[in-house]
């Protein structure tokens, strides 16, 4: 695919950032539909242009980058969403990936690995910065695996647990009997490859906030 057949918008808070980042895309051959500097213009721009890349800072104003890909992601099934930071976290890469990011990069990185990114993610491959070492990319990996195996109502039950909610609280607010959710437990307990203890659940879910958070 010729490069300006890709279209890109771009958001980033960061004013030289971002116009660093703009002119790095056109130089390459680009088409930059958009470039913005918060998250509910990215947003408005990616939902109404439809562009191949949506590449978005993290942190930014009004809405940040996961909760753009939140609420983009369904009306914009062709659109690829690659992420920049400076966060090097196991926690962040984790999050981005549990929410559907496609690409995970660096702040940086240079124009061979952003290249390198663009075109994987465009052929439905999940891409990590090359800064991560191996180890880390295989731990997120791991732990990813087991959160794609827990169903809706598992993941609404963790996200429960860790608010403090009890079973029977639970089996309330979801309309469901209460040995149910203590069936939900034990299986997300199985999934996520915990021991079996009466408060395990929601000590991982306190581990794992950023990731609970993403649920």
């Amino acid at each position: 695919m010729f490069k300006q057949n890709i279209t890109v918008i771009l958001a980033d808070d960061h004013p030289i950032m971002r116009n660093g980042m703009l002119k790095l895309l056109e130089k390459e051959g680009y088409t930059i539909l958009a470039n913005v500097e918060d998250g509910a213009k990215a947003l408005t721009y990616i939902v109404e242009k439809q562009p191949k890349i949506a590449l978005l800072d993290i942190e930014m104003p009004l809405l940040n980058a996961f909760e753009v890909i939140k609420k983009a992601r369904a009306s914009c099934p062709n659109t690829r969403f690659i992420t920049m930071t400076y966060h090097k976290s196991k926690g962040y890469l984790l999050q981005a990936i549990s929410i559907g990011v496609h690409g995970y990069l660096l702040k940086e990185d240079g124009v061979p690995e952003i290249n390198n990114c663009i075109n994987q993610v465009l052929q439905d491959h999940i891409y990590i910065s090359t800064s991560f070492s191996e180890d880390i990319i295989k731990s997120v990996e791991k732990e990813f695996k087991k959160i794609k195996l827990l169903t809706p109502t598992e993941r609404a039950v963790v996200r429960l647990v860790s608010k403090g909610k009890s079973s029977q609280e639970i089996s309330l607010q979801l309309s469901m009997a209460t040995r149910t959710v203590e069936k939900h437990r034990s299986n997300i307990i199985s999934k996520l490859g915990l021991q079996h203890d009466a408060n395990i659940i929601a000590k991982w879910a306190n581990e794992h906030k950023i990731i609970v958070d993403s649920l």
